[in-house]
Parts: C-alpha cells; structure tokens; sequence
C-alpha cells in the first residue's frame, strides 16, 4: 500500500536537520509524498526550495488568516505573478481561509477571497484552513467559483461536509479521527462517500493517538489509515489506492506522479 500526506508544514522548524531522515522513515512505511502548504510571504521561498518532486515533495503558496495583518495587497499581486509562472513543483494555493477563533473575519474575508479567485483563475488546487466559519467558507467558495479544495482538518458537520461535496471539495482526514471522543467527526468521516476523502498530518500539529502534542510527523499517515479503515469497514488495500486517487485529482496529477521515483530516493 502507498500512501500521500496531502497536508504537512515539513518546512517548520520540527524538521530542521530531520527532514531527509523523516521522509526515508515515512517511505519504509508506504508514505510516498507530501505537500508542504506555506502559510506568510515571509516563508514562500523556503517552502519552495524544499520542494522535490522526484521525491515527492510538493508545495503550495498561500496567505494563512493568522498573518493576514503582516501583509499588503501587493502580496497578494505577487502570490498570482508567482503561481501564474507555474513555479515548478508548485501543485496549489493555500493555505489560506477563515477563522472564528482568532482574528475578525473581517479582516481576514478579502484575503481569502481573492485567493480563491486566484485559484479559480489559474485553475489550480485551494487548501483551505476553516474553524469555526464553514459556511462563511462555502459562501466565498460558491462565490468566487472555487474548484479543486482540500477542506484542511475537517471537524464540522455531517450537512456542513456535504455542501462542501456539492461544490466540488476534498475532505482532510488526520489524527484527530484516531481520537475516541472526536465522535461527531468520526461519525461524519465514516458516512462520507470515499471518492472525496484525503489523508493528511498537519505535521507537527494535529497528532494522532499516542504521539506527543507538535511532534506530528508524515511518518503517522498508516495510522491514521488504518482508523479510518477500521471507522469504514473497507478492505484496506482498496481503500489505499482510492486515496492515492482522490489525491491526485485533487492536486491535478496522476497518482504515479505524485509520488516519489526510486531513482530519487
């Protein structure tokens, strides 16, 4: 079985000095790429520089709600003069969104606009951070005709997912599935059609059962696998390839793509 971990901040200090140790572990274990989504102007040149594709390593270049205060609208030229020169190893936008939790949406509403239009306009992947503000979120995609979106760290809904499905979006599974009393997103996560569903880490964040909070890793993708199987009662090798899939359609590239070449391992 392969796997591809469609959500991982590999460019955080966590994995200074590691990284090429993490992504041989996370390989032994069938994990096969990742795509690094930055989140400040002030880190797009790194995240880049990491990228790999022959080693699976891919990025995506977006404004997070968090920093949206530390930028100006010329960022936001620049993020489109960056993307539409189809930088290579550059699959999406994002991350970029909402935030209930932290911040005034009113604020943070533009930015996220006019990435989705960015997006739309260059027809490329969205990976889209919402807590708290899913259906604020679904009106800017509705709006500004947002295609092919990773719904990152989805915990709303089962109605909240599924007007997400109506507008074409990919639904992030990570490690809080693998946490008992997440019962309302283990239940939607389970009643989801399969053809929509992506593995993810969030690494460092989002840690599954047993591992420690910010030591997330590419690494713990089969255990999440493996809950989701168990939480679906699919055969597990079917199950793999499907994501494999679901992957690649969202990110625009065929699974074989995606993934690392051993020539480059």
């Amino acid at each position: 079985m392969r796997f591809f971990d469609a959500h991982c901040h590999f460019d955080f200090p966590r994995f200074d000095g590691v990284r090429e140790q993490v992504l041989a572990q996370a390989s032994e274990v069938g994990v096969k790429g990742l795509v690094i989504p930055a989140v400040r102007q002030a880190d797009w040149q790194r995240v880049a520089g990491l990228s790999d594709p022959g080693k699976g390593v891919w990025y995506c270049l977006g404004i997070h709600p968090w920093f949206v205060a530390e930028h100006t609208a010329q960022d936001i030229d620049d993020l489109e003069k960056m993307l539409g020169s189809q930088p290579p190893g550059c699959v999406g936008v994002g991350e970029c969104g909402l935030d209930g939790l932290r911040g005034e949406l009113s604020a943070q509403l533009p930015w996220f606009s006019a990435q989705v239009a960015i997006a739309a306009k260059l027809n490329l992947a969205l990976v889209v951070h919402s807590v708290k503000t899913h259906d604020q979120v679904a009106a800017v995609l509705r709006a500004e005709g947002g295609g092919r979106t990773l719904i990152h760290g989805f915990s709303g809904s089962y109605q909240q997912a599924c007007k997400f499905i109506e507008l074409g979006c990919y639904i992030g599974v990570g490690g809080v599935v693998t946490h008992g009393r997440a019962k309302k997103t283990r239940d939607v996560i389970s009643r989801l059609p399969v053809d929509v569903l992506v593995l993810e880490t969030d690494a460092p964040d989002m840690a599954p059962v047993g591992v420690a909070k910010g030591q997330n890793s590419p690494v713990h993708i089969p255990e999440i696998f493996a809950e989701l199987a168990a939480l679906r009662g699919e055969n597990k090798e079917w199950l793999a390839e499907a994501l494999m899939e679901n992957a690649g359609r969202l990110y625009g590239l065929a699974p074989d793509e995606l993934v690392a070449h051993p020539a480059s391992l």
